[in-house]
């Protein structure tokens, strides 16, 4: 007798917990609305800080990749990208490398790390005239 109730004690737990994992997952998940950019997870903050970095290579709009950088709530935007930058340098993250570097040098942050990433234009060669 004592079988039966613990049978169907454990069918009714597994039963209740399926009902409840099917509520809370699918019926009623929760939403985040406007939530904060510091709330994002570093590796997303990560992403972003790349994301404005290409965008300043296309505008290269100092102030406007500040501020984009400001929502994030760090403490020191210019370390922040200096500390990011060499540490993609570090990992070999070579996609990112060359857009953080030239946000890097923009904010003043360009360290001897950085140095051999820096992009340079290259010079074009004088026309070369026939000697009489």
């Amino acid at each position: 007798m004592t079988r039966r109730y613990v049978g169907s004690l454990l069918i009714g737990v597994l039963v209740g917990l399926a009902f409840g994992i099917f509520l809370g997952w699918e019926q009623f998940p929760v939403e985040y609305t406007n939530s904060s950019m510091e709330a994002l997870a570093p590796r997303y903050q990560e992403q972003y800080t790349v994301m404005v970095a290409e965008g300043y290579q296309v505008d290269r709009d100092k102030n406007a990749a500040l501020a984009r950088l400001q929502v994030l709530g760090k403490s020191n935007v210019f370390d922040y990208v200096q500390a990011l930058t060499e540490q993609y340098i570090s990992q070999s993250n070579v996609p990112a490398i060359s857009t953080m570097v030239a946000l890097a040098e923009a904010m003043g942050r360009l360290t001897p790390v950085m140095e051999i990433y820096r992009l340079t234009p290259v010079p074009t060669p004088l026309p070369q005239f026939a000697n009489p």
